[in-house]
């Protein structure tokens, strides 16, 4: 071999190794692994206490939280006040993230019930209603959650203390009259909403409401569904200040508990309904309105004091921001803790887990079933980089098959 292709080879393979040095210092420094057995015993481990992005695994935690603080059979309720003298309806939210098209319906129902009851007792002389006052008090406005982005795509939906439908409507193009309708059988596309809403290129699209109408959504919902039983609502919908109290208003329990919330979070990895429940936990904790200070302190120092995790960082529910933190030997421990509800989780198999995905993120948690049926619980947490993200799966399951 000539001096120059010498040269070349010595170069070339220098330049490789320097690569796959470098490639493993970086996968070693942002990449972390834990598999144990039902009682939290090591069976492999890489890098379990480097602090890593955990993305939407966090929400594990979450909804561990939230199982924990209001416990699995809560059910969020919202309330509606009639005043006597100015026919006024108030509705308030106490942040229920399933307050959807059906359950706004069968409020809409229990209101009319009540009114046509005091119509027949004497109490009012006629079932109508001036205008709807909605409330949305109970969280403080214009909340920002740290990671989530600014843009009218559903992902970016905001939270508040009474949304309707996630603050978004499906809608589809209607070719026969030309015009936009809505897509969901159970969802009215009412005209004011038509006359400030514009719908982009798509034939069917989900489209997140601008703020002004967030505010007022859940109120020209109920508007249009009070229609049906009869009663009359002659003025508009706006946004104020509830004047009723807990024993004299109409209270509607959501049909969904907190365990059925929580499987349909983790299903389809809803960041909404992720931060309804951190702020809702902020609130019941420390007081209304509900802030994401409050919010984030109760998971954090239910991380620290209940579960016994040190230095972990949560600044917001749903796993959106970088700034969150957690190593793979602590998420090991959240999914000990939440084994209980193991099943709430998304199922392949015999596997129980909530996948996380950012830019350079590459996450999973959950439960491998052994041949036993004995739970393991597993952490793959992978930081910018996503390099054997499946062979890692493999090896892991290998490991649980061989399990004694």
């Amino acid at each position: 071999m000539g001096k120059l292709a010498f040269r070349n080879s010595l170069s070339t393979i220098l330049v490789l190794f320097l690569t796959l040095s470098t490639s493993l210092c970086v996968w070693a420094q942002t990449s972390g692994i834990i598999l144990s057995d039902d009682e939290g015993k090591t069976i492999y481990a890489k890098n379990p206490d480097n602090p890593l992005i955990p993305a939407s695994t966090l929400k594990i935690l979450t909804s561990l939280a939230a199982i924990k603080t209001l416990g699995p059979d809560f059910h969020f309720q919202t309330w509606a006040c009639y005043d006597e003298t100015t026919c006024d309806l108030y509705l308030k939210g106490f942040g229920d993230p399933l307050f959807i098209s059906e359950e706004i319906n069968k409020f809409a129902h229990q209101i009319s019930h009540h009114l046509f009851k005091q119509v027949s007792e004497g109490i009012i002389p006629s079932a109508v209603i001036r205008d709807i006052i909605v409330d949305q008090t109970y969280y403080a406005p214009h909340i920002t959650i740290p990671g989530a982005g600014s843009s009218s795509n559903p992902y970016d939906a905001t939270n508040g203390a009474l949304c309707a439908n996630f603050n978004t409507i499906f809608l589809k193009w209607d070719r026969r009259n030309r015009q936009y309708i809505s897509a969901e059988r159970q969802t009215p596309f009412p005209d004011i909403l038509a006359r400030q809403i514009t719908p982009g290129s798509k034939k069917a699209d989900r489209i997140l409401l601008s703020h002004d109408l967030r505010q007022d959504y859940p109120g020209i919902l109920m508007h249009y569904f009070l229609k049906e039983p009869g009663v009359k609502v002659t003025g508009s919908v706006r946004t104020g200040k509830f004047i009723g109290s807990d024993e004299g208003c109409i209270v509607y329990t959501s049909a969904f508990s907190l365990a059925d919330i929580i499987e349909k979070l983790l299903k389809f990895s809803n960041n909404f309904i992720a931060n309804q429940l951190m702020l809702t936990m902020g609130a019941r904790t420390f007081g209304p309105p509900a802030t994401l200070e409050k919010g984030t302190a109760v998971l954090n120092k239910f991380a620290e004091e209940t579960l016994g995790l040190r230095n972990v960082a949560i600044v917001e529910g749903s796993g959106l921001s970088r700034r969150n933190q957690l190593t793979p030997g602590q998420m090991k421990d959240i999914l000990i803790a939440f084994m209980p509800w193991y099943e709430l989780l998304r199922k392949d198999e015999n596997e129980f887990y909530k996948t996380g995905t950012l830019s350079d993120v590459r996450s999973r948690a959950g439960f491998i079933r052994g041949k036993n049926n004995r739970l393991y619980p597993f952490v793959i947490m992978l930081n910018q980089t996503s390099t054997g993200y499946d062979a890692i799966r493999r090896m892991l399951k290998g490991k649980v098959d061989l399990a004694p």
